[in-house]
């Protein structure tokens, strides 16, 4: 079985739900754009309209096919997760995203659900996060800046929602979110080309230095687009950390997550093995965004692994953690 371990989807039942609930969502400005729709939130900056490739099953299940993808982990558009809402009506409005996730994974199984929270309130993201587990949900995506833009992922205003996930096991996927935290970024496409990559690394430096990856061990986290530049910081990372052993142990917390195949080059894919072992790795595409790699198996076929080595990377990790 072959799994796509990373992809966005809307579902296109999820925007007429919106407009039909828009009155429960009093702090969500919805910007009707040919059809789509963006979004403002709390007198926030207008996203993005919701693209064509985000909603189009149909061509979706056509690229499956042709590139012999049997299932696909989706998650929601980060544009629209709404961390900068009232606590109370971002726990309303994931509910609403979640409930359409698992209405067309319930339709079509080849898609296999990721759930999003409320991740500005941990308390509240923590009971989402529970009962999305009880509506058959075996993990979450979480952006990098849980306010939206700013916020950082170890603030213990989010203790509850680690706690949580470690309790129930969780798969959690940090991704970028389009801002990136950095306006030096938002010339020349660098915001896809680098600003995905420093938003995650700076996230995941702070949830390793923080301890978390280890302290809530039996949490899943995957570090999104090959773990950003992680494996080519671990000896800096390292050396920080020896001058300092309060913080949390990089080595120990690079051996402990998960991460996909978007690296684009593989010879850094297999540098990414090397530092974090072929098996803590899933074959992904970021589906459907041109940046991502919309041809993923060719990166594993290219990459020196062995044909064990590719299986698990193609499907056979995926298919162990999301217990397919």
């Amino acid at each position: 079985m072959i799994i796509d371990c990373h992809a966005h989807l809307v579902p296109p039942a999820l925007l007429d739900a919106i407009r039909a609930s828009k009155a429960e969502f009093p702090s969500v400005k919805l910007i009707e754009d040919g059809g789509s729709l963006g979004f403002a939130f709390a007198g926030g900056k207008p996203t993005r309209p919701v693209s064509k490739p985000l909603t189009d099953v149909p061509g979706r299940l056509q690229w499956m096919a042709s590139n012999k993808v049997d299932r696909q982990v989706v998650a929601g558009w980060l544009d629209m997760f709404g961390y900068e809402l009232p606590a109370e009506e971002g726990l309303r409005w994931s509910r609403l995203i979640n409930s359409s996730l698992a209405d067309i994974a319930k339709a079509e199984p080849k898609f296999v659900p990721l759930a999003t929270v409320p991740l500005q309130d941990g308390g509240r993201a923590a009971e989402l996060l529970r009962e999305t587990h009880g509506m058959g949900f075996k993990g979450v995506m979480i952006g990098t800046q849980p306010k939206g833009k700013g916020g950082v992922l170890d603030d213990p205003s989010l203790l509850p929602f680690w706690q949580a996930a470690d309790e129930l096991g969780s798969i959690v996927f940090v991704h970028p979110v389009f801002e990136s935290g950095d306006d030096r970024v938002h010339d020349y496409g660098m915001a896809n080309a680098v600003g995905r990559i420093t938003d995650t690394l700076i996230a995941m430096s702070r949830l390793i230095y923080a301890g978390h990856v280890t302290r809530y061990s039996n949490t899943k986290i995957v570090a999104g687009i090959g773990g950003a530049a992680l494996p080519y910081v671990i000896g800096r990372l390292r050396r920080n950390y020896s001058l300092d052993n309060k913080l949390g142990d990089p080595d120990a917390a690079l051996a402990a997550m998960y991460y996909d195949t978007i690296v684009q080059d593989p010879r850094t894919l297999r540098y990414l093995a090397d530092i974090v072992g072929a098996d803590r790795i899933m074959m992904g595409s970021d589906m459907p965004f041109p940046i991502g790699d919309l041809a993923p198996c060719k990166i594993v076929e290219e990459t020196k692994f062995s044909e064990a080595e590719r299986k698990a990377i193609n499907g056979g990790l995926a298919a162990k953690l999301f217990d397919m």
